[in-house]
C-alpha cells in the first residue's frame, strides 16, 4: 500500500496538471507576501487574531520553522504582527513548527503547538505570553504531551474545564488543569466510529473520515468537532456532541476538496454577530500542497445549528464597518498587496519594505467622510526614494495625493513626509501605488500613514 506521503505527492501531481495559474486579484487569500497555513483564529478585544503556520518558499515538505500572526477589526484589512513564536522557542525540539492554537486565560495567552522532539517523536509544547502578539516563551521546558500526535485544539468550557484535543491518525484528548500547562486523568483516546465520524472507503486501516486538524468549540449548547477528512485531497467535515467529550455524531462535509493544496485545516469563530470559517489553499502564484495560503469565508448556521457547505472563493467576506483614515494606521494593514514584504521595524512593530516601482497595497473600505486635506506617511530610505501615489478604488483610479520620499539616510532611519489631498470624500478602497523611474531598485520602507 502506498504511504500517505506518496498519496499526497500523487494528489499534488494530478492537481497541478489541471490547476489554473491565474493571479488572484480579490481579497482571498488574506496574506500575500508569504505562504501561510493551518489558521487558528481567536477573538480578543474586538479583533480577530489569526495564528498561522509558515510554509517556506520553494518547500517540498513541511520544513516549517516559525509561526505568524495577523489581526483585523473588520475581517478584510489584516494587520501583520510578524512571528510571535518559532521553533527555537522550544530548546528540546528540532523540527516541524506545525499547526497550533492560542487561547487566553486569566490574562495570559497559551500557544499549544506540535513540534518534533529531539527524541524523534512529535510532541505538543506550550508557549505562554502576557500579550496576545507575543513573544511567547516555553512554559514548561519540555513537552506537555508526547505520543507522536499533531494538530492541537483547545477549548475552555463554561464551567472552567479546559480540553486539549489533537490527532493524526487517532484522536486524543486531555482535561487541562486551571494552570493550562498540566492535565489530570491521563490521555484519553476517542473511539473513532463511523456513526461519530463518517465512513471512509478504500482504507481498511482508517475506516472513518477523520484525518487530522481537529477544531473544537461550543455554540448554543452544542459542541462541534470540525476536522480535515479523507486523504488525499482532504476536505473538511464535522461532528457534534452534547458534551465536550462526546458521544460524537457525524454531520457531513463543510468544505469539499478544492484548490491547489491537498491538505486543509479549519478554524471557526463568531465575531461581531457573524460567523467565519478559516482554511488554507494553494491559491497564490506558485502555491501548492507545501506552499499554502490562509483564506476566510463568512457563513450562516442553519436554524438547527448545522453548518452549510462552504466553497472557497477569491472574494472572501464582506467588510464589517469601515476603516478610519484619520487615526494612525499601520502600513502593514492590508487587504491585498503585490511586490512588498513585511519586516521588523526599529520604531516598534512591523513595517512594509522591499518596495519597488509598481508595488502596491490595497486598503478596503476607507471612510473619508466629508473629505481629507492632507496625507502623512512615516518612511525610511537608503536609496533614491520615489513616490507614494494614493489612488481611489483601483490601481489606475483617480490620484488624490502624491508624496515624494527621498533618501533618509538608512532603511531604518525614519522621517515623515506630507502632501496635500484633493477630491477624497466618502468611502473608497485606497491603493497606495509606489512609483519611480528606477524600475529595479528598492525605493523606501513605510511604517505608518494617516490622513487629516
Amino acid at each position: 500500500m502506498p504511504s500517505r506521503q506518496q498519496l499526497w505527492s500523487l494528489a499534488w501531481t494530478l492537481l497541478s496538471l489541471s490547476a489554473s495559474w491565474d493571479v488572484v486579484r480579490a481579497d482571498n487569500p488574506i496574506v500575500q507576501d508569504l505562504f501561510t497555513a493551518d489558521p487558528a483564529p481567536v477573538v480578543y478585544n474586538d479583533r480577530i487574531y489569526v495564528f498561522t503556520g509558515h510554509d517556506n518558499n520553494g518547500a517540498t515538505f513541511y520544513n516549517m520553522t516559525d509561526w505568524r500572526l495577523i489581526s483585523s477589526a473588520d475581517a478584510v484589512n489584516w494587520q501583520h504582527h510578524g512571528s510571535p513564536m518559532s521553533l527555537s522557542t522550544f530548546k528540546w525540539a528540532n523540527a516541524n513548527a506545525w499547526a497550533g492554537q492560542v487561547i487566553e486565560r486569566n490574562g495570559k495567552f497559551y500557544y499549544y503547538a506540535p513540534v518534533r522532539h529531539s527524541t524523534g517523536a512529535m510532541a505538543i509544547g506550550v508557549g505562554v505570553s502576557s500579550s496576545i502578539t507575543g513573544p511567547y516563551v516555553d512554559a514548561l521546558g519540555k513537552p506537555l504531551v508526547e505520543n507522536n500526535g499533531i494538530d492541537p485544539t483547545v477549548w475552555i468550557d463554561d464551567d472552567g474545564q479546559a480540553y486539549l484535543y489533537w490527532g493524526n491518525p487517532d484522536l486524543w484528548y486531555v482535561k487541562l488543569n486551571a494552570d493550562m500547562t498540566s492535565y489530570s486523568g491521563g490521555i484519553n483516546k476517542v473511539s473513532l466510529t463511523t456513526a461519530g465520524f463518517g465512513t471512509r472507503t478504500g482504507n481498511a486501516q482508517r475506516p472513518t473520515t477523520f484525518e487530522e486538524g481537529p477544531w473544537l468549540y461550543k455554540r448554543n449548547g452544542l459542541y462541534y468537532m470540525v476536522y480535515a477528512a479523507d486523504c488525499c485531497s482532504e476536505d473538511i467535515r464535522y461532528s457534534t456532541a452534547p458534551t465536550a467529550t462526546g458521544p460524537w455524531t457525524y454531520k457531513g462535509v463543510i468544505m469539499p476538496s478544492q484548490g491547489r493544496s491537498f491538505t486543509n485545516h479549519p478554524g471557526v469563530i463568531d465575531f461581531k454577530g457573524k460567523s467565519y470559517f478559516f482554511y488554507h489553499n494553494g491559491a497564490l502564484p506558485g502555491g501548492n500542497g507545501y506552499q499554502r495560503s490562509v483564506a476566510v469565508e463568512s457563513f450562516n448556521y442553519r436554524g438547527d445549528g448545522s453548518i452549510p457547505q462552504i466553497d472557497m472563493t477569491t472574494n472572501g467576506p464582506a467588510q464589517i464597518g469601515t476603516l478610519d483614515p484619520f487615526v494612525r494606521q499601520e502600513a502593514e494593514t492590508i487587504a491585498w498587496s503585490s511586490g512588498v514584504q513585511i519586516e521588523v521595524c526599529s520604531e516598534g512593530g512591523q513595517s512594509v519594505g522591499y518596495i519597488k516601482s509598481g508595488s502596491f497595497i490595497k486598503v478596503k473600505g476607507v471612510n473619508f467622510g466629508g473629505g481629507a486635506k492632507s496625507f502623512t506617511a512615516r518612511v525610511a530610505s537608503a536609496g533614491n526614494g520615489g513616490d507614494i501615489q494614493v489612488h481611489l478604488d483601483s490601481q489606475s483610479g483617480p490620484v488624490v495625493a502624491t508624496c515624494t520620499v527621498r533618501n533618509t539616510g538608512g532603511w531604518q532611519s525614519w522621517a515623515s513626509v506630507n502632501c496635500p489631498v484633493s477630491n477624497a470624500q466618502g468611502v473608497h478602497d485606497v491603493f497606495f501605488v509606489y512609483s519611480s523611474s528606477d524600475k529595479n531598485s528598492y525605493l523606501f520602507n513605510v511604517n505608518w500613514w494617516q490622513f487629516s
